[in-house]
Parts: C-alpha cells; sequence; structure tokens
C-alpha cells in the first residue's frame, strides 16, 4: 500500500500515542488530503499488530460512506459492509441511534476501532450540550471503544459547541489536535492543488425600486455596497442572469483551457435550490456546454455521481450533495452559486477541486461573486484553522481591502427582481443583510460594462 509523507507519518504517530491510557487521536487534515486512506492505514496496522479485532466507522451520509467502504476494502483486503467475514461495518451517524444492543455489545466483547468521520457534525463535552449525534458517541463509545480515531478537515462549529471527542487547552478553549496536515504542506507535498479563487465585482450597480408611489434610483459602487445599503439580498444576485452568466462565463473559459492539457478535467457548479440548478442547466446548454444536475431529491444521485465520476461530462450541478467527503477527483473548476455562507461549507466545496491525480493538474479554480463574508473565507483559506473558530467563541469578521483587477463585460444588463413581499426568509442578521421594508414592491439592478476580478492566490 503506497501512502503519501503525511499519512506514514500520522499512522506512526498514532501507533505511538494510542494505548489504554490514551485511546483517543484527533486528525486534522485539509480537505482532498487523503483522511480516509489515513485511517485505513491506521486500521491496517493496529490489525497487524493485534492490537484491535473489529473497526466500526461512522459518517455524515451514505455518500461518504460507500467511499470509506472501498477505501477501507482496498487498503486492507477485506470488506467493511458488516456481512458475515467482514472486518467491520461503515455506517451513517443518522443510523446510530437505531442500533440495537446487541451491536453496541460489540464494543465489549471485541477491541475495536472507531473512526469518526468528519466529527465536526457531533457536537459533545457533556449531555447537555451535545447534540444527538454527539450523545450516541459519548453514551455507546467513549470509553468502551479500544480505540477511536477522529477525523475533520474543518474542525469547528458554528454553534460554539465543543466537538466530541475533542479536546480543548484551558483556559483559552483552544482545539487540541494530535495530528495536523494543513493546505500549505498538502500543496508543498504535491497531495492537493493549489487554489485560485476568482471573486467577481462591479464598479457602478444601479438600483431602481419603486417604495409605495415613489420611485428612487440609487448607486453602488461595489456588489458589497448593494447588499449592505439597500433591499437586494445575496440569494436575489444569484439569481440574476447577468450575474450567473459571468460567473459561469469565467468558469467555463477556465475549464476550456485545463481541458486542452486535461482531456476529462471537470467543473462543479453549486447551485442554491433544484430550480436554480435547472435554470444553471438551461444557460449551460445554451452555450454549448453538457452537464448533469444531482440533487438532494434525486432518487438516482449516487448513481448520477459514479457515472460524472468516471465519464466525461463537462459538469456536474448539485443541490446539497457534493461537498464534504466526496471525491470526484477530475473536478478541478468550480463556480460557487450556493446561498450558503458558513466558512465551513466554503472550505468543503474548495476542497471537492483540490484533490490531486496528476503531475500537469496543480491548480484548481473557484469562481464566486464578491459577497462580503465570501471575500472574508476567501482570503482566510490560506490560514487551516483560524484562531477565532479553533476556540470556544463567536466568528468575528474579518473586513480586507480590495485588491481587484479590472475586466470588461460586454454589455450592461438589467434583470427583473422578485417583489420582496415573497422572498423567501433567507436572510439572517449574523450575514449582515437588512430586512427589506415591505413597503418596497418593484426593484430592478443593473450592472455596468465594469466588471472587477479580484484573484487570490494561494501559495
Amino acid at each position: 500500500m503506497k501512502l503519501r509523507q503525511w499519512q506514514s507519518r500520522c499512522i506512526d504517530q498514532a501507533v505511538m500515542q494510542l494505548s489504554p491510557q490514551s485511546p483517543h487521536f484527533f486528525c486534522q487534515a485539509t480537505p482532498a488530503a487523503g483522511k480516509t486512506r489515513m485511517a485505513a492505514g491506521l486500521a491496517l496496522a493496529l490489525l497487524k499488530a493485534s492490537r484491535i479485532d473489529l473497526v466500526i466507522c461512522f459518517a455524515p451520509s451514505r455518500q461518504i460512506v460507500a467511499g470509506i467502504q472501498s477505501t477501507f476494502a482496498d487498503v486492507l483486503g477485506r470488506r467493511l459492509d458488516g456481512a458475515i467475514g467482514a472486518v467491520g461495518a461503515t455506517y451513517t451517524y443518522q443510523a446510530m441511534p437505531f442500533l440495537d444492543a446487541s451491536f453496541w455489545q460489540l464494543l465489549d466483547e471485541y477491541r475495536v476501532l472507531a473512526v469518526f468521520d468528519e466529527i465536526h457534525h457531533c457536537a459533545g463535552g457533556d449531555p447537555v450540550m451535545s447534540n444527538r449525534w454527539g450523545q450516541e458517541i459519548i453514551q455507546r463509545v467513549q470509553d468502551r471503544a479500544a480505540y477511536t480515531l477522529a477525523l475533520s478537515g474543518t474542525p469547528w462549529r458554528s454553534d460554539e459547541r465543543c466537538i466530541a471527542l475533542a479536546r480543548y487547552s484551558n483556559p483559552q478553549g483552544t482545539l487540541v489536535c494530535d495530528y495536523r496536515y494543513g493546505l500549505e504542506a498538502a500543496v508543498r507535498d504535491g497531495a492537493c492543488r493549489s487554489p485560485r479563487i476568482v471573486l467577481l465585482d462591479n464598479q457602478q450597480v444601479r438600483l431602481e425600486l419603486q417604495e409605495r408611489q415613489t420611485r428612487e434610483t440609487r448607486e453602488f459602487g461595489s456588489v458589497g455596497c448593494l447588499l449592505r445599503e439597500s433591499p437586494v439580498t445575496y440569494e436575489d444576485l444569484l439569481h440574476h442572469e447577468d450575474i450567473m452568466g459571468q460567473l459561469l462565463n469565467l468558469a467555463m473559459k477556465k475549464l476550456a483551457e485545463v481541458r486542452s492539457h486535461v482531456a476529462d478535467a471537470g467543473g462543479l457548479v453549486v447551485a442554491t435550490d433544484v430550480e436554480h440548478a435547472h435554470l444553471i442547466a438551461s444557460y449551460l446548454a445554451r452555450m454549448g456546454e453538457d452537464s448533469m444536475i444531482v440533487t438532494y431529491r434525486s432518487p438516482d444521485a449516487q448513481k448520477r455521481i459514479e457515472i460524472f465520476r468516471h465519464g466525461k461530462t463537462k459538469w456536474i450541478i448539485s443541490v446539497g450533495m457534493i461537498s464534504e467527503g466526496t471525491d470526484i477527483p477530475r473536478l478541478q473548476v468550480c463556480c460557487y452559486l450556493s446561498r450558503i455562507r458558513t466558512e465551513m461549507y466554503f472550505r468543503q466545496v474548495l476542497g471537492r477541486i483540490l484533490r490531486r491525480r496528476k503531475n500537469n493538474d496543480n491548480h484548481a479554480w473557484l469562481y464566486a461573486l464578491a459577497e462580503p463574508m465570501i471575500k472574508c473565507f476567501a482570503k482566510r483559506i490560506a490560514d487551516d484553522l483560524p484562531s477565532e473558530l479553533a476556540v470556544l467563541s463567536k466568528l468575528k469578521e474579518e473586513k480586507g481591502k480590495p485588491e481587484e483587477n479590472t475586466c470588461q463585460a460586454s454589455h450592461e444588463a438589467s434583470h427583473q427582481l422578485r417583489d420582496t413581499s415573497r422572498l423567501e426568509g433567507e436572510r439572517h442578521e449574523e450575514e449582515g443583510e437588512t430586512t427589506p421594508s415591505p413597503s418596497v414592491k418593484w426593484m430592478e439592478v443593473y450592472f455596468s460594462q465594469q466588471y472587477r476580478q479580484q484573484l487570490l492566490a494561494i501559495y
């Protein structure tokens, strides 16, 4: 079994550190670095040393479970499907409350390595502050499994609660990781592509709106100003035909460039909802680009992802399906059109295009709108564990000075926005958006030719 250097080092450290007195190991490795293969390698080392009898893995989705089963079977040479003859089993966190007492009895009768992938989904520390998944781990696994291994690429929670099985220093409350492998090291070692994040802004935005019987025109010098000082929302802009087209055009141009030397390179578009995904697919089709849609509503979602993974279709458009743990190495370009604005989700999506497979695919490209929070997240990508997220305290927004390069668009476009009285309730004060006045009955936004691209090149 060929391992990367960081995987071998992590396994060696875990084998030395794990003991009856110190049965837990926490590994933070940047998304796409190969955490699952490292975990399988550790399981193999412990099995060969006769330190464990069984391996049980838990993950947040069926898709990740399938990936774990495949990787562990490849590394161990034995199945992890829970059937007769298997070396263990893999389950989703959702399934934990429904496993019967005879299953949990295995932890008392055998020496079990319990692996928890994307452990940040499980809030723990004490029964009061834990979520349901965290409670299951605390009550049923902690202090019963021979060893536990927790994995995460983004080890923090937006609700300020502790992560199950994690240790925090006192009095600072800083997360303590037994092994950490960051993005800079992964890029340097050739484990991950170097990310290039392009943020699209506009210097001359005009908003026309009618409030009661009065019609007025306002002008803004950036997308951030528009969102901060008007009733227009981030989601409105994601549905704006010109904004959507500009971002997709940039991504299409880059993917064409990449495919000139990586023939099967693919692109990912993260959409806001199912309707939005179909709008995107229609636009790509008009531009002569083939695409595939996969959403949480798709009954054959896993099959479609597998077809795309091994095929040559240019684009896959996702709604709630391709983020953490999804392994499609040929993805190299991403267009971020999701309304979700959390640092964890943004980093997990970026991770989908970072996994390297060839010597000539050194870079990954992500295109997004220059919304203030997205800009903040993008500028902090080089910080693998932002200090204010690594401790149990609220996230403080960073504000940076823009460093844009100007590019010209071919036309000025307008877009009729929805009546604000019917907009979905997705505006949260913590996301920096103002609540529109119910008296605003009509709005129209015009974007000039003065589009700007801010390129953030990491490593």
